[in-house]
Parts: structure tokens; sequence; C-alpha cells
């Protein structure tokens, strides 16, 4: 996959970065050690358009060009090897027309690496850029081929990246009886974990017998935002076209399982959301008021062009982040809700099943059905999380 990425280079000098330095992937590190981890091997490569080290290079084309291990297979995830491909569209196999390796898809037939698929590799890499909410699928796919691998009898390596909303946590953990691609690690909804850290959570939570190698970043800490790091910006998926897309996402992206369009379609998704019934101007006055820290909102009316009310118009409420740091995604999405349920009680509709596979409890939705106040919801996931926090702390990487 040739991607020079020419134009997203000034990032790399930008003044935002780091103080330490310009954040180094997982990538940067083992090319700067001429792949050594790597030498000698058959090499099987999870990736997708998001795995460029810092000239923009993507994965592909540096393992190709490495000259000592072989890249021998290719697995994309959801969205596609090249990330064009909307949510939840199938995807079939291909091979990559520059290398002539074969690329397995994780998001068709199978969302498994299957023994076939295995048997000539001797260690699976993982390299994909997460968003660091729980119902991204990037790091299921990493978690089912973990378990794959372990089966093989495989060694494991994670190119770790920045979480680019930072460590915070938010939002209940998922709970025990919920297991759905969208909705797979004992995690918050906002897991506030690098890939990497994902990683040895998932092998120590299922007990995997699996030589796992996790190539740490550097000048990276929890605190940073992407924008913060100097590591080229790419679209992880379609839809999420920027920092403070992925910065809503946890909260907003849990309006699929309503009726609500999140702004697919529209030149603003997860910036947004509305619908045609919505009473927008009540809601985002209210929403104002409620001083949720690190974001403004306005009535702003749309119409999508494709996925939920296609071709007609809404009434919605445009979400501006003012200071990334301070917001709670799932304080704006809880809150937005209760006002939905309050103004448009005739019109708005939560699916039970969906919304616990968003939020990972039953507890929202019952919350919301019974009348409880906004802040009383918010405390509940507080204590759903609770216990999390106290476990993560052996799992971090960063500080």
């Amino acid at each position: 996959m040739k991607k020079k990425l020419a134009a997203a280079l000034p990032l790399l000098l930008a003044g935002s970065a780091s103080a330490a330095g310009l954040t180094l992937t997982g990538l940067d590190v083992l090319e700067r050690d001429h792949f050594s981890l790597l030498e000698g091997k058959r090499v099987g490569l999870i990736t997708n358009q998001t795995s460029v080290d810092q000239g923009g290079v993507n994965a592909v084309d540096a393992f190709s060009k490495a000259g000592n291990f072989r890249l021998a297979a290719i697995f994309s995830p959801e969205h596609g090897f090249r990330g064009k491909a909307e949510g939840g569209v199938l995807i079939d196999s291909s091979s990559d027309p520059v290398t002539g390796v074969p690329v397995y898809s994780l998001y068709g037939k199978t969302k498994r690496p299957t023994p076939e698929m295995l048997k000539d590799l001797d260690i699976l890499v993982f390299d994909i850029q997460d968003i660091g909410a729980r119902f991204y699928t990037y790091l299921t796919t990493m978690g089912y081929a973990m378990e794959e691998a372990a089966k093989a009898g495989i060694p494991f390596m994670v190119l770790d990246r920045p979480n680019p909303i930072g460590g915070a946590v938010e939002g209940p953990v998922l709970e025990p009886d919920v297991s759905y691609f969208t909705a797979y690690f004992p995690v918050p909804t906002r897991h506030g974990f690098t890939a990497g850290e994902m990683a040895a959570f998932h092998k120590a939570d299922k007990k995997l017998d699996l030589a796992l190698n996790v190539v740490k970043m550097e000048n990276w800490d929890r605190s940073m935002f992407f924008d913060q790091t100097g590591v080229v910006w790419i679209n992880p998926s379609p839809n999420i076209r920027s920092v403070d897309a992925e910065v809503l996402y946890p909260g907003l992206g849990c309006f699929e399982a309503s009726n609500v369009s999140v702004g697919r379609g529209t030149d603003t998704p997860f910036l947004w959301f509305g619908a045609p019934w919505m009473k927008a101007g009540k809601i985002a006055r209210e929403l104002n008021k409620a001083g949720l820290p690190g974001v403004k909102f306005r009535t702003k009316s749309l119409k999508p062009s494709y996925d939920m009310y296609a071709g007609k118009k809404c009434k919605g409420i445009s979400v501006e982040v003012t200071d990334k740091s301070k917001v709670r995604a799932l304080d704006v999405f809880v809150r937005a809700a209760w006002l939905l349920n309050k103004h448009n009680a005739k019109d708005f509709v939560l699916k039970p099943l969906e919304i616990r596979k968003m939020t990972g409890s039953s507890s929202f939705f019952r919350m919301l059905e019974a009348g409880a106040p906004p802040e009383e919801i918010l405390a509940e996931f507080g204590k759903e999380n609770a216990a999390f926090r106290a476990e993560a702390a052996k799992f971090l990487l960063y500080r």
C-alpha cells in the first residue's frame, strides 16, 4: 500500500508535539531498530491505512522493504485494508496489488484468522490506530486474533499507538453476559488503554497461553491527545475525521442504539446529532445551562445524504469541543438522552439490547425509563467502573 501522505508531513513539525519530542509509535521504534525482532520470520500483519511511520510510509511498504524477514500475509479489519468501506459492510479477501501478498479479511466470512491463514506464519503483528471506545471494533479484531494465535502456538506482537483521547475512563464496565463484536472486552465504554495495554489485559483476562510482545511507544503519556503527538493523522474510519470526533465518539456513538442520527451522511459525523422530530432549540438551551465542561451546543439543521433519515431535513445539535481534556462524552450523551426523553418522549426510541451493548450495562436504560436524573445515572456509572480503574493499573505501560 503506497501512501506517502506528503500533505500530512507538516504535522510532524507541529509545535503541539510533546515537549520531550515527537511520539514514536511501535512501528517507528521497530524500524529504528532495523526490525530485529522479526529477523528471519514469516510475518502476518494485521493492519489498515492508519498504520504509518513518522515519514507517512504504510507498514506494509515498510515491512516489504525491510529485507531481513518475509511479509507472508496481511489481515484487514472492519472498513477494509484501505479504510474506505462504511461500517458494517462485509469485505472479501484479496491481495495487495503492490506486493502480491494475500490480504485476508477479518470482517467478511470470518472475523477470526483461520488455521489455514496462520499455518505458514511464525508470528502475528498488530498495528492499527484505535480511538479509545470499547465499541470501536479494531481491538476486538486484535483480541480474536490473539486467541487464534494462542491456539496455533504463534507469538503475537503489538506495535503500540496512542490512545488518541488520552487515558481517562468513562462509563460502565461491560456486563459478564454481554459478548458481541462491538461489545467484547470487560472494560468501560471509554477504556483509557492503548492497544498494547488492552492486549496485556486481554491475555490476563482470558488466561491465554500466548507469547505476547508489545513494542512500546516513546514520548507519549496518558494526558496527551492525538494532535499533541506529531503522529501522522489518517481517518481511522470514514466517519471519524478529527480528534474532536474521537473525543465525542464514546458518548455520541451511543445514539446509534436509537432513532437519532449521529451525522453519518453529513460533513460532521459524531460532532452533531439530530432527527426530523427533535425539539433541538429546547434541548440545546438546557444542555448549555447544564454546565457540561469542555463543550458548547448550538442548533443546526442538516440533511443526511445516506444512513438514517437520508434526504430528510433533521433538526439537530452541533457540539463544539472547547477543551478536550475536560470533555466527558458519556456525560454529554446521558444528559442529551435524558432531555430527549423529556421533550420528545413520543418520538425518541432507545433499543434496549443495542444500548446495553453500547454502554455495556443494563443500568442506563433501566434508570432512564424509571425517570432517574442524569446525575444519578452518571454516579451509577462511576460505581460500575471503580473496580476496573483499580485493576487496570497493573496493565498500564505509560504514566
